[in-house]
């Protein structure tokens, strides 16, 4: 099968339906750039790496995605950990260690601004760093399985903690750079995702998010990102 991700249309042939089944949406039939092949040895590597048990299939996709995001490094173009969702069809990433929030507070926006908003990706969206950036989906979703498959510039990215008071203040590239390589990490990748981060640090308004988990927070993110928004 031939597969289109982030503008890259690779061939792969799945051994598992899991993976088949987590691909469809991303057929393609373009013609092919390269190939991507998966072994069992590195089935194996992945289910080793997981925190847990898991199925050979979901290993096969976990490969592949590590396949796949070296190939992107190549074409300036990071993985990275955050919630992606587009307003008026600009994208702010919510970014933060896992159970912090991020992917709550992605859907409080969806709630505040309805139609506006398409969700692009709920825990693996893809970023290329160019002028502009841009963000795009990828099956590597989440656990509640929101993304689309859809190519949008990138407005902002917010690096989310948890507080009681709702508050968000915009940080300069040098204090976002160490976050951004704490969701975009690879040990292996390291020398090449860190001169990415350093150029996207730059060309994108940081900000750091404080707030709670009710509706409230989303109008205080917003009250402020809408500003940058009016200004694209």
């Amino acid at each position: 099968m031939v597969y289109k991700i982030a503008d890259t249309v690779f061939r792969l042939s799945p051994t598992y339906q899991y993976t088949r089944r987590l691909l469809k949406n991303y057929e393609s039939e373009e013609p092919a750039e390269i190939a991507i092949s998966v072994t069992e040895t590195d089935i194996l590597a992945e289910k080793e790496r997981a925190e847990e048990p898991v199925s050979s299939g979901y290993a096969e996709s976990l490969a592949v995605l590590r396949k796949l995001s070296d190939l992107l490094l190549d074409r300036d173009t990071l993985l990275f950990h955050g919630s992606a969702i587009a307003v008026d069809g600009v994208v702010a990433v919510f970014a933060a260690p896992s159970g912090t929030g991020k992917s709550t507070h992605a859907r409080l926006l969806r709630e505040l601004l309805s139609e506006r908003t398409v969700m692009v990706n709920d825990d693996k969206p893809v970023i290329r760093v160019a002028d502009p950036c841009i963000v795009y989906g990828t099956p590597w979703d989440g656990k509640h399985r929101l993304s689309s498959n859809v190519a949008l510039p990138l407005g902002a990215i917010c690096f989310l903690s948890r507080d009681t008071v709702n508050h968000i203040e915009r940080i300069s590239a040098e204090e976002g750079l160490p976050m951004l390589l704490s969701q975009a990490y690879r040990a292996e990748a390291v020398d090449r995702i860190l001169p990415l981060a350093l150029r996207l640090a730059e060309a994108v308004p940081l900000y750091k998010l404080g707030c709670n988990m009710e509706p409230e927070a989303a109008k205080v993110s917003w009250a402020v990102l809408s500003q940058v928004w009016e200004a694209l």
